[in-house]
């Protein structure tokens, strides 16, 4: 019986195709996207002639692309939603990763699910349950930590797909109301507003300030590459890169560095293989930490850290430089060991704690030369980089080759010369030509010539790896020859290498119908539709409330579950401090208060599970959202 590698997947993402393109050239071998509509990233979305050509640049290297369609739906839009299905099926899309359990109970076409983790999968149960469901692929958490990684892999048997770099929302994914509850703008319903990077108070339950004008919901970014190796051993097979808005150079510049740290692992675990084909060269050495970051965390993959939120701003800092020595009238002079550049852009806290940045035009020695002289900078301000010119600048030049690499094997026939052209892969093709042999005269030149003229494979997505001459003595082979066989073997390749490829299938949901871990459904498992609540149903589920969007009912609840804790992150949590035990050995833990403006967050502490809940209701009068602009595309077709 021979056994199946296990095969590891880096997932970057695409705020269009082009970026989608330049993900795979930077070594993606899957990519997620927006389509036109229904995804939780409503201001990128893209029309299935766009979709249509990252899916061909993505065949060529037999990588995936996956649509987001992880929105919540109004019943008026399922049929919309069952139709754009269809289409994206149609145009070769391989995946489709989902939210709203609705989908599930439409006519769908047979096409690969894969739960977002806007489903909320942090617990081995409800992994197990859209593990039986039909899901192929299940977005964990990003607050899993490995060991609960480890049981969710030995429970199941979809692919796990795991966050390692990128912004992290501070909510579980799924269980953020706080957008709407004050804009109408529904984060499962791709409009979040991003109030969590907003600077709040903190007080404590006497009303004494903790801290002021601190962005306390903003997390430093996730960075996951010391972990991959322990991902891997845990289970994960699939590693997702996250930023649908992110621009071109932290697409390529994340990807990349990924990339050559996945490669390292696969070159050292022979067990483990690439599921996409080709290798890839860079004209940069990827640096994550120059393009957009809040600073790194690997957030509770290890468990609880002490240092994981960006409460001083929720912008791109960048780089520590040093400080600043000197204030002329058009310079600044800083003591740094770090070599700048003329167009490096620098930033600062002012006196308002505010991030301020300038373009430096000049840099001579020590002193920077701004496009615009700051106000209140001043002698021993710290100043940091986010922007390195001269790296922006490789970034936005092409800086991927993606190559697969081949074997040729030149022959001699009864009456000419062939040509076996084998990729990577083992796919192969061979090739014919009838040709007079001439006995050659000089025969390592010969052979270099023949050799050179094999090679020359331009912008094809090829590159030689050997090349044998399985002749029986040395011919003269004219350039011609060799040339045309060479075009030929690559053209037939490249037809070979498409016919192929075959799409993932849809997994089949078990029979009888698995049960879901509990019978009561709240609002927070977003049920917004009859056929949500048809599927529930259907397993078990007995009594289901509407989703927060919908449930005008609702009064102060939890608009925010985080594993982000302000207690533990002030030193002030009950299981870190001694002698804080309530009533038979129960933890307690006194509530805070988030003050934004006129509106004032309670925050209660659930100390079994850890979690902290951001308590607040529904704003009045609340903007009710119709169906989603982008339905006008549905009809187009490639």
């Amino acid at each position: 019986m021979i056994k199946t590698r296990k095969h590891l997947e880096l997932l970057a993402p695409a705020k269009n195709a082009d970026f989608g393109i330049e993900a795979i050239n930077h070594g993606a071998d899957a990519v997620y996207i927006g389509g036109p509509a229904f995804g939780a990233r409503a201001k990128a979305p893209n029309t299935l002639e766009d979709i249509a050509r990252l899916v061909k640049h993505a065949r060529r290297f037999h990588a995936e692309i996956f649509v987001a369609l992880n929105t919540i739906f109004h019943d008026n839009e399922l049929e919309a939603a069952q139709k754009l299905t269809h289409q994206l099926y149609e145009i070769g899309v391989d995946a489709l990763i989902i939210q709203d359990m609705g989908l599930l109970e439409l006519d769908l076409p047979p096409i690969q699910l894969h739960a977002s983790t806007q489903t909320d999968i942090r617990t081995v149960e409800k992994a197990a349950f859209l593990d039986q469901v039909g899901f192929s692929q299940i977005v964990l958490a990003r607050e899993l930590d490995l060991k609960t990684v480890k049981k969710i892999a030995d429970a199941t048997s979809a692919n796990l797909e795991y966050f390692i770099h990128g912004a992290l929302c501070v909510a579980f994914s799924g269980q953020c109301y706080i957008s709407h509850a004050h804009t109408g703008r529904s984060a499962n319903r791709g409009e979040c507003s991003q109030e969590c990077r907003l600077p709040f108070t903190l007080e404590d339950q006497k009303g004494r300030i903790i801290g002021k004008d601190k962005h306390y919901l903003s997390m430093k970014d996730n960075d996951q590459s010391a972990n991959l190796r322990a991902l891997i051993d845990a289970g994960v097979s699939s590693f997702k890169i996250e930023g649908r808005y992110k621009d071109l150079p932290y697409v390529k510049n994340a990807t990349a560095h990924y990339r050559q740290l996945l490669d390292e692992i696969l070159h050292d675990r022979p067990e483990l293989a690439k599921s996409s084909h080709g290798n890839c060269t860079y004209t940069f050495n990827p640096q994550p930490e120059k393009t957009f970051n809040r600073s790194a965390t690997d957030y509770f993959a290890n468990g609880r850290q002490a240092d994981i939120g960006a409460f001083d701003t929720p912008k791109f800092s960048g780089e520590l430089l040093g400080k600043v020595t000197k204030v002329g009238k058009d310079f600044i002079e800083v003591e740094t060991p770090t070599q700048l550049h003329n167009g490096d852009g620098v930033c600062f806290f002012d006196v308002h704690k505010e991030l301020v940045g300038l373009r430096i035009n000049t840099v001579d020695g020590k002193k920077l030369y701004p496009n615009e002289m700051p106000a209140d900078i001043r002698n021993n301000t710290i100043v940091y980089r986010n922007r390195d010119h001269s790296f922006m600048r490789l970034l936005e030049k092409d800086s991927a080759q993606r190559k697969i690499r081949l074997n040729m094997r030149f022959f001699e026939t009864s009456d000419g010369f062939g040509l076996e052209a084998i990729d990577e892969t083992g796919i192969n093709v061979t090739y014919l030509t009838h040709a007079e042999k001439q006995v050659a005269q000089t025969p390592d030149k010969a052979i270099h010539s023949l050799k050179e003229n094999l090679s020359k494979l331009g912008s094809t997505d090829f590159v030689v790896n050997t090349i044998e001459i399985a002749t029986t003595q040395t011919w003269f082979v004219p350039a011609s020859i060799a040339n045309a066989l060479r075009r030929e073997a690559i053209d037939g390749l490249q037809i070979a290498r498409n016919k192929s490829y075959a799409r993932p299938p849809r997994r089949m949901a078990a029979e009888p119908p698995a049960i879901y871990p509990e019978d009561t459904l709240t609002y927070l498992a977003n049920v917004y539709n009859q056929k949500a609540r048809q599927f529930y149903a259907k397993h078990g589920v007995n009594l289901i409330a509407k989703a927060y969007e919908a449930n005008k009912e609702l009064g102060e609840v939890p608009v925010m579950i985080t594993k982000h804790c302000l207690r533990f992150s002030h030193g002030l949590c009950p299981k870190e401090a001694k002698g804080v035990i309530g009533v038979q050995g129960t933890v307690t833990a006194e509530p805070m208060t988030l003050i934004s403006g006129n509106d004032r967050f309670t925050l209660k502490f659930d100390c079994k599970p850890c979690e902290m809940h951001v308590m607040g209701k529904i704003r009045k009068p609340v903007i009710q959202m119709g169906p989603p602009q982008t339905v006008q595309f549905f009809n187009k077709r490639p």
